[in-house]
């Protein structure tokens, strides 16, 4: 006997791939006309509230003149800060005076007055002797 033979291989040349689009199915979705939400609620409504407040008073609109007094004080260590201020005023005639003690360690104290319209009338006093401290001493006093 004879051996066995292989044949020898043969080789073809690759043909070109060919592109195929892949198939799409029949389309069976239709976009629905009507919207399908429903709310449950009814749509909420605007109620403003009733006003507040009340028409002025007879008293507030009147030409009646003002009548009223006040005061304030302020005496802060930490900061060095006193002053004050008072006033009274009874129909066109009003007095007050305020104060204020300066840096340079004087109390400054206005008195005005003001009848009807003879405008603003101050009388400025001063109490103490101003001092004025030696250049490179620090010195805390008022407004720093």
């Amino acid at each position: 006997r004879q051996p066995a033979t292989t044949p020898a291989p043969t080789h073809r040349q690759p043909s070109a791939p060919v592109y195929t689009p892949p198939t799409l199915p029949p389309r069976t979705y239709n976009r629905p006309t009507t919207p399908s939400y429903k709310p449950t609620t009814p749509a909420p409504t605007y109620n403003p509230p009733a006003p507040a407040y009340s028409p002025p008073s007879a008293k507030s609109l009147s030409n009646e003149p003002a009548q009223y007094e006040f005061n304030y004080a302020v005496n802060d260590q930490y900061s060095g800060s006193n002053y004050g201020h008072q006033e009274n005023r009874d129909g066109y005639n009003t007095q007050g005076s305020y104060f204020v003690h300066l840096p340079d360690g004087r109390l400054q104290r206005v008195n005005y007055s003001v009848n009807g319209d003879s405008g603003f009338l101050a009388r400025v006093s001063y109490e103490g002797e101003a001092q004025y401290p030696a250049i490179g001493k620090p010195v805390r006093v008022g407004y720093n």
